[in-house]
């Protein structure tokens, strides 16, 4: 299975070159501000796109996706898979997507480290396969331009416990770029650099 990663488009998908694959994944910052036009204008996008199986989750700017939980549903055409803490099986590989990421200012799906977060992890099941989640690990390319390293411990925790084969994530665009830690691969797969410019190529893994 040939999986394409990309993610933090930002409402510049349209100049994205994307390689062939078998299964497209986007972890999340389709649009840049989370209106509805924005996130409608990606999902025809994506729509459009020749990978035989293609899988999206919401990103902290997605904002259309967390205020309208079942209405968005109406609108995602029936050749995209959206995952929002739930999880699909193609070909034998179960995949899992969730959209929340620890709490940063005032943006979409947000939760606060801890308890509230660790709910959410504690739903991914132990048999799965790829785990695509919008923010990364803690220590996982996860760290900022000033140094420091923002990923989620809770989620690190968990992961842990898993026995993955991929992670893919985005949210910090500078930690952009693959990691192999055991036996997962990690990917940090947002294709704009941190000045929101288009420099990164999507992530291909086999």
């Amino acid at each position: 299975m040939k999986i394409v990663c990309i993610s933090d488009t930002h409402g510049q998908h349209h100049h994205l070159d994307l390689p062939d694959g078998d299964v497209l994944i986007h972890a999340g910052d389709v649009s840049k501000s989370g209106g509805k036009s924005q996130v409608l204008d990606f999902l025809d996008w994506y729509a459009l796109q020749p990978h035989p199986h293609k899988i999206l989750i919401a990103g902290n700017h997605d904002f259309f996706f967390e205020r309208n939980p079942v209405s968005v549903l109406d609108y995602i055409p029936d050749n995209i898979v959206y995952l929002n803490d739930n999880g699909i099986e193609i070909n034998g590989v179960k995949i899992w997507g969730s959209p929340v990421q620890p709490r940063f200012f005032d943006w979409a799906f947000n939760r606060d480290r801890g308890d509230d977060i660790d709910v959410h992890w504690q739903l991914i099941p132990e048999e799965a396969d790829v785990l695509v989640t919008h923010g990364p690990p803690y220590g996982i390319l996860d760290e900022t331009v000033r140094g420091d390293k923002v990923g989620c411990v809770d989620l690190l925790n968990r992961i842990e416990e898993l026995e993955l084969k991929l992670h893919i994530f985005g949210h910090i665009h500078e930690g952009y770029g693959k990691s192999k830690q055991g036996n997962t691969l990690f990917v940090n797969a947002s294709v704009l650099d941190v000045r929101y410019r288009m420099v990164n190529p999507p992530v291909v893994v086999e």
